[in-house]
């Protein structure tokens, strides 16, 4: 059993024996700035954690409210689930309704730092305000 803390009882989620690290390691150094530059970002809406699980890395307030879902080469993958899709934004590449659910699963690809500019942010505190 994980020891993670959650909103609901016996709430489903995936984790595992991943830690952070395992994410990680042998990622280049640009690739990790930008993990940890997102997360520090995310701090500066509110209080999040990190949380490792099977293939992704969660980013959770009293919930999940982001996903990492791949460390690349040069860039992160980020998914942002909503209950309805932002289809005018630029900052998302790619808005995916997940089969079965009033959810909406929003694509950001982190290149740079400043990727993490107004309208990202925007959506950062909108994730975060929907699930604190």
């Amino acid at each position: 059993m994980c020891n993670q803390k959650f909103l609901n009882t016996n709430q489903v989620h995936s984790c595992g024996d991943k830690v952070l690290a395992d994410f990680l390691d042998k990622k280049s150094a640009h690739t990790v700035a930008l993990f940890w530059h997102f997360v520090e970002s995310y701090q500066q809406v509110g209080k999040v954690t990190v949380h490792p699980a099977k293939s992704m890395i969660a980013i959770a307030a009293k919930t999940r409210i982001a996903y990492v879902i791949q460390l690349g080469k040069n860039f992160i993958d980020v998914v942002f689930p909503f209950d309805k899709p932002y289809p005018e934004n630029l900052c998302f590449r790619k808005i995916a309704q997940v089969p079965g659910k009033q959810q909406f699963n929003h694509h950001f690809r982190m290149l740079h730092p400043e990727d993490i500019n107004a309208e990202v942010k925007r959506f950062m505190a909108l994730a975060y305000k929907s699930e604190s």
